[in-house]
């Protein structure tokens, strides 16, 4: 019989690391003054958007990169994170929208976008929240294609560093 060994520390630390960023992460979405985006400045509030989103793409493509050529450290964790941000900025974005109550009909908190986040991130349809307006609508249409595009490959990355993780550990014992 064998016994299980403890992850090495490095792997506590990390994932220690992604729980206490993702806690912040979520501290600063229900917190911060989203209400100074919108439609009173809807070229700053595009301006923060896109970048967040580009900001986010290249951080993402960087450790998929990385894990492809060997030298991403703690790709899981860094992939999870990047992951659960995309989310955040999406969240964040449809609550600034649902400000606006002709661009969705039933998204009043922001409890509310994140649920409608979850809920277009897996693509099981949606119930009582629906994007009403035309600028909902596209942002709907870019989180959809973003997830196809990037979150399926941060996905699959993280999935394949898992396994090959898994696969290095058996061959070890």
């Amino acid at each position: 019989m064998s016994e299980n060994p403890l992850p090495p520390p490095a792997d506590l630390r990390a994932w220690s690391w992604l729980l206490g960023a993702s806690t912040l992460l979520m501290l600063g979405y229900f917190t911060l003054p989203l209400q100074w985006l919108g439609e009173r400045r809807p070229l700053l509030s595009w301006l923060v958007f896109v970048g967040a989103l580009v900001g986010l793409t290249w951080l993402m493509l960087a450790k998929i990169v990385g894990v492809m050529r060997g030298t991403a450290r703690q790709p899981v964790v860094w992939l999870a994170f990047l992951i659960f941000l995309a989310l955040t900025i999406f969240a964040a974005t449809y609550y600034v929208l649902g400000a606006h109550k002709t661009e969705f009909a039933g998204l009043e908190t922001r409890l509310d976008a994140l649920y409608f986040t979850v809920v277009t991130m897996a693509t099981v349809g949606y119930g009582d929240i629906t994007p009403a307006g035309q600028t909902a609508r596209l942002v709907v249409v870019l989180q959809i294609g973003y997830n196809f595009v990037f979150l399926a490959a941060a996905a699959g990355t993280a999935s394949r560093a898992i396994r090959g993780n898994v696969e290095r550990r058996i061959r070890g014992s």
